[in-house]
């Protein structure tokens, strides 16, 4: 049985909380100097996942630092402090190791880690991009959308991820609208785009205008601020945000009921699985991100199979292919860490329905 490990860090101080109740009498500013000398810990082990053909089992290790802490510290310090981590991941027995939450985001996206380890690294945006467009296709056709008619936007699409959506994204739709900031990036994606599916994108640096008009929004820029805002919306747009920081603003879940925001697919993993750790998902489910470490260990693929920002569509459709083949599937999505069920998603199409009507 192949054994694989998943680095976790705390979005804040509050999650610093909820595991370690010294914690809580703490002011944060004092637990995230106490966070920055603190060394990696062992969370919990995952143990029952068990597909049609292999077993595996894990488990979380922690690298202590904030989500604030880790884009503000010096990045050799930060990169340091998840070497760390994946060393005692290594330590523990892990045979694959995956990057979570920012520490995939830190530096060069997991190169530099994994050079400074003895076993592979992945990220897991693989099958992130693949379950997040699943889930985003999905979403858009209960809310009403007929993806060949739906006008669809991918912002940031120069990026890797972005283009790997857009490419995607370019075999199902007839109408694909690239935004970015360097326009000639995006003329030569909108040639490979043509050269690859026939289908000719249109391109464009003026994100306002043309969300106005989107039905389905991909959004995955490396903007520090939120981009989309409430009034940028149509009634019945779906915007499926991958950016980390968020690219779309609180705002938009508070003051549009009429709009659908998820931030990618939940992933239902086989077995009879125990994370030993809250995450708030129901049971058995996990981040794709996650569930890509888990597939490399069940498979046998120990390999450093996603790193960096160059991020294929072969990648992605291999780890679609091998996450159905070990029994993952969809579980549902979240926005702003809350789940969303359909039948949410369906109250949100009648109050378009009547918005526009």
């Amino acid at each position: 049985m192949n054994r694989f490990a998943f680095i976790i860090h705390p979005l804040d101080c509050s999650d610093v909380a909820r595991k370690f109740h010294f914690a809580r009498y703490m002011p944060d500013a004092l637990l995230e100097r106490t966070l920055k000398i603190l060394p990696p810990v062992k969370i919990s082990p995952i143990t029952g996942i068990q597909s049609p053909s292999a077993a595996t089992e894990g488990f979380f290790v922690s690298c202590l630092l904030t989500a604030r802490q880790m884009m503000s510290l010096p990045t050799p310090f930060v990169l340091n402090k998840i070497i760390q981590t994946a060393r005692l991941a290594e330590k523990l027995g892990a045979q694959v190791v995956g990057l979570g939450a920012f520490t995939k985001v830190i530096g060069d996206a997991g190169i530099t880690i994994a050079k400074n380890l003895n076993i592979p690294v992945t990220t897991g945006n693989s099958y992130t991009v693949a379950t997040t467009l699943e889930g985003a296709k999905k979403a858009a056709i209960l809310m009403g959308h007929d993806l060949k008619k739906a006008r669809i936007v991918v912002v940031g699409a120069t990026g890797s991820i972005g283009s790997v959506c857009a490419l995607s994204l370019a075999r199902d739709v007839n109408h694909l609208t690239l935004i970015g900031r360097n326009e000639a990036k995006l003329h030569v994606l909108a040639d490979r785009i043509l050269f690859e599916t026939g289908l000719a994108a249109n391109v464009t640096s003026n994100i306002k205008s043309i969300l106005r008009t989107a039905d389905l929004v991909i959004t995955v820029t490396s903007s520090a601020d939120a981009i989309i805002e409430p009034e940028d919306l149509k009634a019945g747009a779906v915007i499926c945000d991958v950016a980390r920081p968020r690219d779309v603003s609180r705002r938009v879940v508070e003051k549009r009921d009429d709009v659908l925001v998820i931030e990618g697919g939940l992933v239902e993993v086989p077995g009879d699985v125990n994370f030993n750790f809250n995450f708030g998902f129901p049971p058995r489910t996990a981040y794709a991100c996650m569930a890509e470490t888990m597939i490399l260990a069940l498979e046998g693929r120990l390999e450093s199979y996603t790193l960096g920002r160059d991020l294929t569509l072969k990648q992605v459709e291999e780890m679609h292919k091998l996450g159905r083949k070990h029994g993952f599937k969809l579980a549902g999505w979240r926005s702003f860490e809350k789940p969303v069920t359909e039948e949410e998603i369906h109250r949100i199409r009648q109050k378009a329905m009547i918005k526009v009507s």
